[in-house]
């Protein structure tokens, strides 16, 4: 079983794969913070200062000490059951921002490799001992 699970360790795709999920979460990271930290201000003062990150409805009771608090941290922190749509929002931006840049670096990258020669279909034999044989009978006189 040691020796089994050495053979998968060793193949190239797992080491692909390990290298892929440590470069997604650092590339997942710099998207978050180009969202949280770039756009979404921008598009909260596009739409006159809206701040997502303050759009939830309080689904319990809140402490006697965060009353009338719009503080989503705060709530959270306090043990609030909180419906964060706004939250919720960032996070599909997010998601569109990252597809869209995979979606790019993967048309890039099939631009820049070379397209697959096709080659011609190879024709059975009998097709082309037959195509021999009516070429042969085409150029004999007839009867």
């Amino acid at each position: 079983m040691l020796k089994e699970f050495k053979t998968f360790i060793a193949r190239g795709n797992v080491l692909d794969l390990a290298v892929a999920v440590i470069i997604g979460a650092a590339f997942g990271r710099i998207v978050t913070s180009l969202t949280e930290d770039v756009l979404m201000p921008v598009i909260g003062k596009v739409f006159g200062g809206l701040d997502f990150s303050s759009y939830f409805l309080t689904l319990g009771p809140v402490p006697a000490a965060l009353q009338g608090s719009s503080d989503y941290a705060a709530l959270k922190k306090a043990g609030v059951p909180l419906l964060g749509y706004g939250e919720f929002i960032t996070q599909a931006v997010n998601f569109v921002i990252v597809a869209f840049i995979i979606f790019l670096i993967v048309r890039s990258v099939n631009k820049l490799m070379p397209k697959p020669e096709v080659a011609a279909p190879v024709e059975p034999a009998d097709v082309t001992l037959l195509r021999e044989i009516r070429d042969e009978l085409k150029g004999r006189p007839r009867v």
